[in-house]
């Protein structure tokens, strides 16, 4: 499995970027309002008129002929996750920005935008169990060289289906289905290696034992017995006739076992071990705004709403079940330029056909 830069060197660019981004629109004259809440689109026969704001706690009215919406899902808003994706999604742990909790979506949707997508699925991690809400760090994601086993000590996924960049984003979901909506990931001294910079940080939930009966005694809430008969299973199962390969998908799976591990399987049996709490972490959900192919929103009519765009994650339709690895990223770039572009044109339009 190719290794990936770390972590500090994704949020190093990631800083860059914003940073030029920020300077570029300095350049450009634009304005950015900090604590700066919107709360509702001016909306007419003609189509957008403006926003209507709190600036610093104080009411203020922004005329605009053209809105582009790029105010994220709502997977930071527990009343809006526990009505569209379900229960227990009151509960997970929240990643991405607390400020993505879905007003601008419902602003759209007051004045007869169309919803899309998938609203009943999101981008859901694994991650470590006790950290708190947006923070850094949360994500656990080397399981496929290991497996994860429930509360039952039982297997309940194919941690080897893929590489971790398309099964990623749907694994969270599968531990929020289990008992306690917990699991824990299992490593033996063979790959400990393998595992990424996440879990060598200083707030991660881990035990360690220099025997299977020792790393079972010391997982909170899992049942002992059963666990162990799991692995007994699990490292009988294993092809080692199939040489292992962590850079591509090697074809070392099981056979004759329930849930499958299909590439990247190991017995489990060469200390130390080692087992990481993780549960489910939402980063995004799927479920926005319609949209067209120049990024106007559509209304209830399925006709364009004048002025008003959408981009990122605000709008829907991009993504159903499942989340491929930085498609995210792309589409915000994207669609994020395709609306500009489309909002800069229709105000042009609009002063020219007045003058």
């Amino acid at each position: 499995m190719p290794r990936l830069p770390r972590k500090s060197a994704f949020l190093s660019a990631a800083r860059s970027q914003v940073g030029a981004l920020h300077n570029e629109a300095s350049s450009q004259g634009v304005r950015i309002l900090y604590d700066t809440m919107a709360i509702e689109l001016l909306h007419g026969d003609e189509g957008i008129r403006g926003v209507q704001v709190k600036e610093k706690g104080r009411s203020k009215t922004i005329l605009a002929k053209a809105v582009v919406m790029a105010s994220g899902g709502f997977h930071a808003n527990v009343e809006m996750r526990t009505k569209y994706l379900g229960p227990k999604w009151d509960v997970v742990h929240t990643r991405g920005s607390r400020y993505n909790t879905g007003e601008g979506i419902q602003m759209a949707l007051d004045i007869g935008a169309l919803s899309a997508g998938n609203w009943s699925m999101a981008h859901a991690v694994t991650g470590d169990r006790y950290l708190p809400d947006f923070q850094e760090g949360f994500q656990r994601l080397s399981y496929p060289f290991g497996i994860l086993v429930n509360s039952d000590g039982q297997r309940f996924l194919d941690e080897g289906a893929d590489f971790r960049n398309y099964t990623y984003a749907k694994y969270g979901r599968l531990i929020l289905e289990q008992k306690d909506n917990f699991a824990w990931q299992i490593f033996d001294g063979k790959v400990s290696h393998l595992l990424r910079e996440e879990y060598k940080g200083k707030q991660v939930t881990k035990v360690k034992a220099n025997s299977l009966e020792e790393l079972a005694d010391k997982m909170e809430g899992v049942h002992k017995e059963q666990f162990l008969k799991e692995i007994a299973r699990y490292n009988a199962a294993i092809d080692e006739a199939v040489p292992f390969n962590p850079n591509e998908k090697d074809g070392r799976g099981t056979k004759g076992i329930d849930v499958p591990k299909t590439n990247w399987a190991n017995r489990i049996d060469t200390a130390p071990f080692e087992a990481y709490a993780v549960t489910c972490g939402i980063t995004f959900t799927f479920g926005g705004l319609k949209i067209n192919e120049q990024a106007e929103v559509q209304n209830t009519m399925y006709q364009k709403i004048n002025g008003l765009y959408a981009a990122g994650e605000a709008a829907g339709g991009l993504f159903y079940d499942n989340y491929p690895g930085g498609a995210g990223l792309m589409a915000g770039a994207v669609f994020g330029k395709i609306a500009g572009e489309q909002a800069a044109h229709y105000v042009k339009s609009e002063l020219t056909e007045k003058v």
